[in-house]
Parts: structure tokens; sequence; C-alpha cells
């Protein structure tokens, strides 16, 4: 499957009503051209609200599958341009069930590397009116996911995209999103995340703590 960039989208933080209160978010993106340059933080002309679970150099870059829009659009029955799920590369031909944590992609000049899932958060709901959105994302396993970036460079929506490396680990997204998801009791899982060296630090924390928390309980 060829590989390319739908959609470059990027936006600061706003402000929005959420549940009768005043919410800052960076999910509402805007499509772009480019070209824009990627520091090691994000994309020139974005920026995220929530800096602890948003953002930093293993959450730079977020990323999301084109491939599952026509499913978002049936199933919510409403119109879903790019950068719905607050992306900032739409990208196709690289699914949650094939990627891995640590494989490695030239995308125009920058070199990115796949960190984590990205794991749906309640401003999905606020965006797109649907009180469970992020439920619906984790049954799904459409989640998309975060790269860090490990060369900074210019990258337009016109860029190609050219693997470099495969994860020798060979841990896809989809397999760590389950294990966000129901991985708190699962000690062989657990143990063979942490063993993954491109899995974002936050991550490998909480991998961390489950795994001491249950091993602790078991003694």
């Amino acid at each position: 499957m060829t590989m390319g960039i739908v959609s470059l989208n990027v936006g600061k933080p706003v402000t929005v009503e959420y549940q009768g209160k005043d919410l800052s978010t960076g999910i509402y993106k805007q499509s772009v051209t480019g070209p824009l340059f990627l520091t090691r933080f994000n994309f020139e002309g974005d920026g995220q609200a929530d800096l602890v679970h948003h953002g930093g150099v293993d959450k730079a870059v977020c990323a999301y599958p084109a491939e599952h829009y026509p499913y978002w659009i049936k199933s919510l029955n409403k119109p879903m341009p790019y950068a719905a799920f607050g992306e900032n590369l739409t990208l196709r031909g690289l699914l949650e069930n094939a990627v891995c944590i640590g494989d490695v992609y030239q995308v125009g000049e920058a070199v990115l590397q796949v960190s984590q899932p990205r794991y749906p958060c309640f401003k999905l709901s606020q965006k797109h009116g649907v009180k469970d959105m992020p439920a619906r994302v984790l049954h799904s396993g459409y989640s998309g996911f975060y790269f860090r970036v490990l060369e900074e460079g210019k990258v337009s929506d016109a860029s190609p995209i050219v693997q470099l490396q495969r994860a020798e680990d060979g841990v896809t997204v989809l397999e760590t999103l389950r294990m966000m998801k129901d991985g708190r009791k699962d000690e062989q899982g657990l143990v063979r995340m942490l063993e993954i060296p491109a899995l974002s630090a936050s991550l490998k924390q909480q991998f961390g703590q489950w795994l001491e928390s249950l091993r602790g309980s078991i003694d």
C-alpha cells in the first residue's frame, strides 16, 4: 500500500464550552498546504493546551489514518473533514494493526519515529457531540498514533513518506492500545511492553507502575 500525506493540519489552542465550563483545547486544527517547519516539539503554527497528555518530545506529531474516515462518517452519520481527530498528519497506508512502535519514517525533510498510540479523551466528545466517543474509538481500535521527531525539517502536504526502519520487536500500535485499555493485570504483556526501546517515557512509567502493583499484589 502506498504511503502518503492526505492532509497536513495545525492549529493553536482555543477555548470552547464543555458541560457548562470553559475548556482549552488544541483539537481544532485546520488543513494547510505548507511547507511547515517541524521541530522536536511540534509544527510551526501548532500547539497543545494540555501538555501533560499531549505534546512534548514523545508526542510531537499526532497522526491518524485516512482509511478510518468512511467508518466514522457512516457510524456518526455526519460529515467528518480531515483533522476531525485533532491530528497533525492525516495519512494513508499506515494503519494501527501494521505500524509498530519504533518504526522510523522520512516525512519530507523530517525523520519521525512511532512512539505510542493516541489514547482517546473526552475532548473528542466535546468536538463531535458524542458522549461515548472515546469508548467508540477504543472499541474500534481506530486510535491513531504519535511520532517523536528524530530529525527536524520542513514538511508539506505533498511530502513523500519513506519507511527507513522497521522496529525489531514488532509490537504494533493496536497491540499497545489494547494493553493501555486492558493490560493492567497482564504481567507477561506488561513485561513485553517495557522491553520496547522506543515506547514513550510516560507509557513506560504507566506500565511499570502497573507491573509493580501487580507483582506486589501477588506477593
